[in-house]
């Protein structure tokens, strides 16, 4: 099992549960150090003033807010602890929310919340009954001097916590430059392909079936250049042009579609959503 990062107990109710927070991703990215081209040796960063362009001590760092350009405030390391928020050792469950109603831009980072040897029958209990409500907890806790957001979240048997963001850490849509005018707007004919096209391409989720296309080519790359093979750079692929018909392209899409035995019939299509629409 990973190495627990912090551990405390879920509180909701009058019921306290003791976990561990654990890894619950292990992202596989490719990395590289910085090396000097003429001799191969590794690049060290350094501290450097912008001023006097002399190296800085860490002992002589300190934290500096901007508040206009060029212009910074000056906070104490003790000032901010005595802001930081209490390390207690609970993440205390406010309320609970349908999964659905929560827009995944709010999720962050996610991790397994583990029982405590004398926690396994409530720790079971809390999964069971999230399961069966369907609902998801929201609370919040303490790490690493840090207070975040979180939600709780039952999954194969195991409580899943996500941080998440605070409402005003996400842009709205409003801030955006897309507006629907009467030369964007789809007409009745161009939504009714578009769905057909989203039917024919609609499958069950499994994440298995993708891979990081890149990050393989990268490390059959580096293996080869280790073994001392000559590499011949890949040709540039075509870029495909701009949709100047969309009509046509809607068309086409449908056609491939149809030809690899994907796209549904426009009746039957039609008729799949009324029988949703009767059964819900």
């Amino acid at each position: 099992m990973p190495r627990a990062i912090w551990s405390g107990s879920i509180s909701f109710g009058l019921v306290n549960v003791p976990v561990k927070l654990v890894t619950a991703t292990s992202p596989k990215d490719v990395r590289f150090h910085q090396l000097h081209k003429k001799d191969g040796g590794r690049i060290n960063q350094r501290r450097v003033c912008s001023i006097d362009d002399e190296e800085v001590d860490y002992s002589e760092i300190v934290k500096g807010y901007e508040l206009h350009r060029g212009q910074y405030v000056i906070v104490g390391p003790e000032e901010l602890e005595a802001l930081a928020p209490e390390g207690s050792r609970s993440i205390d469950i406010e309320e609970f929310v349908e999964l659905a109603e929560i827009d995944p831009l709010f999720f962050e980072h996610s991790y397994y919340l583990v029982p405590d040897e004398v926690a396994a029958r409530p720790y079971a209990l809390l999964v069971e009954a999230m399961t069966g409500t369907g609902k998801v907890g929201i609370g919040r806790f303490v790490l690493r001097t840090k207070q975040y957001l979180a939600a709780l979240r039952p999954r194969d048997g195991a409580l899943v916590l996500s941080t998440m963001l605070f409402a005003d850490e996400v842009v709205g849509t409003s801030d955006l430059d897309v507006k629907t005018t009467s030369e964007t707007k789809p007409s009745d004919r161009e939504v009714t392909m578009a769905r057909q096209l989203v039917e024919s391409l609609s499958a069950e989720w499994e994440p298995e079936k993708y891979k990081d296309d890149y990050r393989d080519k990268v490390l059959a790359l580096v293996e080869a250049k280790a073994e001392g093979n000559e590499i011949a750079a890949p040709e540039e692929p075509e870029r495909p042009a701009p949709v100047v018909d969309l009509m046509a392209a809607l068309e086409a899409s449908l056609a491939r579609a149809k030809e690899a035995g994907q796209a549904p019939e426009p009746e039957a299509a039609t008729s799949g959503r009324r029988r949703k629409r009767a059964s819900a």
